[in-house]
């Protein structure tokens, strides 16, 4: 008589393992969190979200209704929209201040720049027109022609996007132009800390295997919240090593890089593409081992052993995580005991969490005990090389 998993072994009904199945993903967005959790979790990951940032209302913006006022009495020479969120929202807000058909007049008599095509179907949608836009949705591309075509003597307005563009400012007005920031929208700390404790808390213990910026706010400010806490080093160190820090783009990855933190990103600036490249990375980044006849992938929260995912507790991922670090040699029980969760001395813990990981693998030979010594992996890397890419 077979079991329910030797018979579905057998008859080959086993679904496919999705590509980040066994992964767990924090996402720090403020918007659009909801869609990329569902996109993450589509393809089998767990997400654990924490947003890092929270908008202030637009109307409520006192600053942007100066700005707004100031630009409507002395039209600039030319405006840089860098968001589309942010361009609706400036138009909306100045629409519920009473001004919004003087803001899009103004703005029709003005050269309009729009650094990507979100932006441009914002613009157009409030039924003006861009003069140009970069095909690299490019804030350096934006620059570039800015300062070709000479800025002397020009006022420029210059949307932000949550936080000031420093650099761009700064050369802009050392080639001579009187730059006018307009502060569409702000980013906030959030209100409820928790869950961004919790993502950091994450982090540390390695229980997260990536995190997602979708803005540079997002990643300054979870580094403020640790320094905060006083810990951003051990969190810089998770996100230099273990924890793959995935941002939507180049800008998003700025603040991380200055504390040297490698960071991926996509060729597209967005979600879908965000979350493509993740199913790349992470599956990528685990070695698949030859283990007592059976292929073993060791993923952050689970096993999958022959193409099929299993659930492993995390004691017992901490003792897997162990044995993997130097398949086929033995691991004496106390370091094993040192990398189980919690503070224990019973070495009689690591028995019981290693009973319970070779139930929850389905294939006890994986895991050989060598008497009076320890554990080891009974790997074969003769076999490896097959599985290799």
């Amino acid at each position: 008589m077979h079991t329910p998993h030797e018979a579905e072994g057998a008859t080959g009904t086993a679904a496919p393992v999705k590509p980040l199945a066994g992964f767990t993903v924090g996402v720090t967005a403020a918007r659009r969190a909801e869609e990329l959790g569902t996109l993450l979790q589509r393809r089998g990951a767990a997400v654990l979200h924490a947003p890092a940032l929270r908008i202030v209302p637009l109307p409520d913006d006192t600053e942007l209704l100066a700005t707004t006022k100031q630009l409507i009495d002395h039209p600039p020479h030319l405006v840089v929209a860098t968001t589309a969120i942010g361009f609706r929202g400036w138009v909306e807000a100045a629409g519920g201040w009473g001004l919004g058909e003087e803001l899009v007049a103004c703005l029709a008599g003005v050269r309009l720049l729009a650094r990507g095509p979100k932006v441009r179907g914002a613009i157009r949608a409030a039924g003006l027109t861009e003069e140009w836009s970069p095909a690299s949705e490019s804030m350096a591309e934006v620059l570039e022609r800015l300062l070709a075509e000479g800025v002397e003597g020009r006022r420029v307005a210059l949307q932000l996007h949550g936080e000031p563009l420093g650099g761009f400012t700064e050369t802009l007005e050392a080639a001579g132009a009187q730059v006018v920031a307009v502060p569409v929208y702000r980013w906030m700390p959030p209100e409820d800390l928790a869950p961004v404790d919790r993502l950091l808390d994450a982090v540390l213990a390695r229980s997260l295997d990536a995190v997602t910026f979708t803005s540079a706010p997002a990643a300054a400010s979870l580094l403020e919240r640790a320094a905060h806490r006083g810990l951003r080093e051990e969190l810089l160190g998770a996100l230099r090593q273990e924890v793959l820090a995935a941002c939507v783009g180049p800008v998003t990855a700025l603040p991380l890089e200055r504390y040297g933190v490698p960071t991926v990103h996509p060729e597209r600036f967005r979600l879908g593409p965000l979350v493509q490249l993740l199913t790349l990375e992470l599956p990528g980044r685990v070695r698949p081992l030859q283990v007592a006849g059976h292929r073993l992938e060791v993923r952050g929260q689970a096993a999958v052993v022959d193409g099929e995912l299993r659930p492993v507790p995390p004691a017992g991922m901490a003792l897997l995580r162990a044995l993997a670090r130097r398949p086929g040699w033995v691991v004496a029980r106390a370091e094993l005991l040192r990398a189980l969760p919690g503070t224990g001395r019973d070495e009689h813990a690591v028995e019981t969490a290693m009973a319970r990981l070779r139930t929850a693998l389905g294939r006890p030979k994986l895991i050989q005990t060598v008497v009076k010594r320890g554990y080891r992996l009974a790997h074969d890397p003769s076999a490896d090389g097959k599985y290799d890419g």
